[in-house]
């Protein structure tokens, strides 16, 4: 709870923090519109669905450049950058007039949105060693909350907006503005950059990257894949037809992460990273034991639970990437980050091919399956690093 304390009072901290709301304010809002966008260009769940998937290309050809670029620039200057040009760009595909159009500038949104999302993880984690502060958790934290005020209060907000670009401007103009008023503290910040000399190179530095690596690929792949298939596991398996109830399975997991990583750097301030993700998955796999119980309660419990576990994984996974010795926290970070991408960016149509094959319940099991793997990845990570 301190570190939220830290991110609510001093703007040194609040300012990446907002960066991290900002990024899901933006994002939430677009997600209002997007069946008025398939209607506006008469496309049909297929063609949108490519249109989606140019957005996540876009996030993994920028994730090679981007420690290029804030190598060159400074980690501060590219954040607040980042978070600019993606509140404008994401204007765009509002009012893209052809479907080809909508599938480029979703591209170009992509770019800036793994550009945005690496700079500030790499800002944080520049603070968090400058300060010795607990605080990445916490401002995972605020990109959930972003998405609540993005989608939750904008589709409250949404009736009294007759032209879908009005609200897209208002949070766009919104972002900006308030990003500028809080960016002072941090924009000045280069970050560091580790010689590395090819003779010392030493190759057992790579082994806990690459776990790294592997954990955020399941992890986040599970995090896409619920945030697609809850509501309908719970229609199909369940047999819940309401549309209102059939969501609450994702709602649980919503909730459970952002309290989750408010409260996630306490934790880890006592207990370390690697105990912490440990910990995460035992909690995600009772989780996925209870979804797979088949019935209502159950399941949603057991969505809140993956919620709670999965909250303090990714957040620490970018941590311990910004740490790692020999390497940049933009480039550690970078790398752990294409790889979660990719997770997420895969998990939703190969779960969609499981349940062709068998049902749903085969799809949950393969992210139960996944989750425990990743604990013991964590599991020789930790006895590596011990060593």
């Amino acid at each position: 709870m301190n570190s939220l304390y830290l991110l609510t009072t001093k703007l040194r901290y609040f300012g990446p923090a907002w960066v991290f709301a900002s990024l899901n304010i933006m994002t939430g809002t677009w997600v209002l519109y997007i069946p008025k966008v398939r209607s506006k260009l008469l496309i049909d769940d297929a063609q949108l669905g490519i249109a989606l998937f140019c957005f996540a290309l876009g996030t993994l050809v920028m994730i090679p450049l981007s420690s290029l670029i804030i190598g060159k620039l400074g980690v501060g200057k590219v954040t607040i950058i980042g978070i600019t040009l993606f509140a404008l760009l994401f204007l765009m595909p509002i009012i893209a007039p052809s479907y080809i159009l909508l599938c480029t500038v979703l591209f170009v949104v992509g770019l800036s949105a793994c550009l945005t999302d690496i700079a500030m993880n790499a800002l944080v984690s520049e603070i968090e060693q400058e300060d010795n502060i607990h605080i990445m958790s916490a401002s995972h934290g605020f990109f959930s909350l972003g998405g609540v005020i993005g989608a939750g209060i904008g589709s409250l907000l949404i009736t009294y907006f007759e032209m879908p670009l009005t609200h897209m401007l208002c949070a766009t103009i919104f972002v900006i503005v308030t990003n500028i008023l809080v960016c002072k503290e941090y924009i000045h910040l280069k970050g560091k950059k580790e010689e590395r000399l090819k003779k010392s190179f030493d190759i057992k530095l790579i082994k806990p990257l690459l776990g790294l690596t592997i954990i955020a690929f399941l992890i986040m792949g599970s995090e896409g894949a619920i945030e697609h298939w809850s509501k309908l596991y719970i229609q199909d398996i369940i047999k819940i037809s309401s549309e209102k109830i059939s969501g609450f399975g994702f709602v649980a997991f919503s909730i459970m992460m952002t309290l989750g990583r408010f409260f996630g750097d306490s934790v880890s301030k006592y207990f370390g990273s690697l105990p912490i993700i440990m910990g995460g998955c035992l909690i995600s796999i009772f989780g996925f034991l209870a979804i797979l119980g088949t019935t209502l309660l159950l399941a949603v419990v057991g969505f809140g639970l993956v919620g709670l576990g999965f909250s303090v994984i990714i957040p620490e996974l970018f941590r311990l990437a910004g740490k790692t010795k020999g390497v940049s926290p933009a480039e550690g970070i970078s790398f752990v980050a294409g790889f979660g991408y990719l997770g997420f960016l895969i998990s939703p149509p190969f779960l969609g091919l499981l349940s062709k094959m068998d049902s749903l319940i085969l799809s949950f099991t393969a992210l139960l399956v996944a989750t425990i793997v990743a604990l013991i990845v964590t599991f020789f990570i930790s006895k590596i690093v011990s060593k």
